[in-house]
């Protein structure tokens, strides 16, 4: 059974679906593709999971703000492949107001000449926001994809100080 925790915020109601292991996936406001993981009860299975569904309400709005959380839920990637996994935490290290390129994560994971798959494994994210995609661009300073829409990932990007040009991506 997977539990279903609703979390309100200035932005809308994300919802966060948790494991026995941890936080599986997070979904934006008023995302037309929400689709429950599977069967899903409101109500907490175990004291972790209502202490996890706190956690991940407090670090999500600390990250809206523009801010870095001061923890971080648990997170259950199991089912995904190794390289997404390691793309999700290289991701993990970009610092709130930093990105990063594709190419750069790909090379930080090992895989240089892996950044078409960089890209999709971003686009995979099934935790965006709190496993901070939107702060990884394309070489171009472009802002690429993200799976949120643009517009989410340029609030998040201004939030924490990133000078964008609307059409023309990064400022540096």
């Amino acid at each position: 059974m997977i539990w279903r925790f609703h979390i309100a915020t200035d932005d809308g109601e994300f919802i966060a679906y948790f494991s026995a292991s941890g936080l599986i996936r997070l979904d934006f406001p008023n995302d037309p593709l929400r689709k429950s993981p599977g069967p899903t009860d409101d109500r907490p299975a175990s004291n972790d999971q209502a202490a996890w569904g706190q956690i991940t309400a407090e670090a999500l709005r600390q990250m809206l703000a523009g801010r870095k959380p001061v923890t971080l839920p648990p997170f259950d990637w199991a089912g995904h492949t190794t390289f997404r996994q390691d793309v999700w935490r290289a991701m993990l290290r970009i610092a709130p107001g930093q990105t990063k390129t594709y190419a750069q994560i790909a090379a930080e994971v090992g895989k240089p000449d892996a950044t078409r798959a960089t890209g999709t494994a971003c686009g995979a994210n099934p935790i965006p926001v709190l496993v901070p995609c939107h702060r990884v661009v394309a070489a171009n300073s472009k802002l690429g994809g993200f799976s949120g829409g643009l517009e989410w990932k340029r609030r998040l990007l201004g939030r924490e100080g990133v000078a964008l040009e609307i059409g023309l991506g990064l400022v540096r």
